[in-house]
């Protein structure tokens, strides 16, 4: 069971919070937007992204943007609600209702009285607490395990997920009553894949906090460093660039981090993906390697993207193509998101 809680304060007039959401990209700045609006209502929220991405990050500064920012902020982690007595935990129980409840226990929902429970990767509740959680909601009240009554409670419901839950509702493996009731307002939290223009930013920032909690200078990213980054994929989404950070601070013996510094997964040789679009490693480009054509056009445009900074007209005179080819070609290769990032 993980449980978080943001510290009770006064709400400051900027609504600021310990650890921000940093990011420039259109996509990111129209979340921050929607997490101010969504904030001042009281509506049940469904976060969607994959992990990484920051999904309890963006829970927290809705529970900041709202009325109830100085009340409990709970994380429950759902892959860990498997049995009776972790379901005491989210729910409490009175004393008897199984072996070795010597007492009663109010249960998370209720510790988080007027605040905010977040209710993390929610597609990993058993169906039997899928069950429980939606009389939950609905009554706004909570039933302990061993109870007959339940007992009333105020608290908001925001959950999050790295799966589809519309899919799991048609394999039947989801109740469809609970998606609706959690499904009131959906926010998605965009990979940091379609958002480049954001890794460095990202990574500064993770300098900035490694360098307040080791008590050093602040290390700065060395030319290589940065291009090594910004080539990389990052399948862990931000969880995985704080990661990569942080070891490149605990191995720098200088000032700046370089490219050395980086987990070995950033060292690699590119792949046909981040080449130079004719099979070579982008180095001598003499390995003698041939890739797909369709993987080779795709490294192209996305090249070609990110040196106009989404400019599609340009992009497509550097590729030496009309600019409607252009269009075609983003919407077979699934690039649209990329070209909209690159703009940002």
């Amino acid at each position: 069971m993980v449980i978080s809680r943001i510290e009770a304060k006064p709400r400051l007039p900027d609504r600021s919070l310990p650890t921000r959401i940093v990011g420039s990209a259109a996509c990111v700045t129209q979340l921050k937007s929607n997490i101010e609006v969504v904030g001042t209502r009281n509506c049940t929220v469904l976060i969607c992204g994959e992990s990484g991405t920051g999904k309890e990050l963006v829970a927290q500064h809705i529970h900041a943007a709202s009325p109830r920012a100085a009340k409990p902020f709970i994380t429950v982690d759902c892959t860990t609600l498997r049995d009776t007595l972790l379901e005491s935990q989210l729910f409490g129980h009175v004393k008897g209702a199984f072996t070795g409840a010597e007492r009663s226990t109010l249960g998370l929902i209720r510790a988080a009285d007027q605040g905010t429970v977040l209710l993390d990767e929610i597609g990993e509740l058993t169906p039997h607490t899928q069950a429980k959680l939606l009389r939950c909601i609905q009554e706004k009240a909570v039933l302990p395990v061993g109870a007959v009554e339940p007992i009333p409670g105020d608290v908001r419901f925001i959950a999050a997920t790295h799966r589809d839950l519309k899919k799991m509702v048609d394999e039947g493996e989801f109740r469809e009553d609970l998606y609706f009731r959690l499904n009131v307002v959906r926010l998605d939290v965009p990979p940091l894949r379609t958002r480049p223009g954001d890794i460095i930013p990202l990574a500064e920032h993770f300098l900035l906090q490694h360098g307040a909690v080791y008590g050093e200078p602040v290390k700065a990213l060395f030319p290589d460093a940065k291009a090594a980054l910004e080539n990389y994929e990052w399948p862990g989404n931000v969880r995985e660039l704080r990661n990569a950070i942080e070891h490149a601070c605990v191995f720098s013996g200088g000032s700046f981090i370089t490219v050395g510094d980086l987990p070995q997964v950033l060292r690699a040789p590119p792949t046909p993906e981040k080449s130079n679009g004719n099979g070579s490693n982008g180095k001598n480009g003499r390995n003698g390697k041939v890739v797909p054509l369709e993987v080779a056009e795709r490294s192209l445009i996305k090249r070609a993207l990110r040196a106009t900074a989404g400019n599609q007209t340009r992009a497509a005179e550097m590729l030496g193509v009309e600019r409607h080819r252009l269009g075609r070609m983003l919407r077979r290769h699934g690039l649209q998101m990329f070209a909209q990032a690159a703009r940002a």
